[in-house]
């Protein structure tokens, strides 16, 4: 099924929130929000990127975004993908795709380089 911008699409903030909430509570490392706003031919408004250290930990991260995002804002994920060999689990929720790396695998995709037309936040751990 394509994927169109124009759909109904929920307030990004919200659930980059979330998201955000779900990386930290796992020890997620290096998380960032690419926001798209100043693209005109881009598929969502952000990108959140973190990475961890293992399998165990990357699917906690995954597990919890995902638990975080449907408690507080009740959206579940439009798509997923990635939980077979866990090196990259991506997870779509229209407006926002969420991107949980092994650290060796993020270092290679260099999504902030690739992306780097977007606006790129670092999110410093409390």
């Amino acid at each position: 099924m394509p994927r169109k911008k124009a759909e109904i699409k929920p307030d990004s903030e919200p659930i980059i929130q979330a998201i955000l909430n779900g990386m930290l509570d796992k020890k997620a490392k290096d998380p960032v929000v690419l926001r798209f706003s100043r693209l005109n031919a881009a598929v969502c408004d952000a990108f959140v990127i973190c990475h961890g250290t293992s399998r165990t930990q990357i699917e906690a991260i995954a597990d919890a975004v995902a638990r975080e995002v449907k408690k507080e804002c009740g959206e579940s994920p439009w798509h997923q993908e990635g939980f077979e060999n866990a090196e990259w689990i991506l997870i779509d929720y229209f407006s926002v795709v969420v991107h949980i790396f092994q650290d060796t695998r993020r270092s290679f995709y260099n999504l902030e380089q690739l992306w780097g037309d977007a606006i790129i936040e670092k999110v410093e751990s409390p």
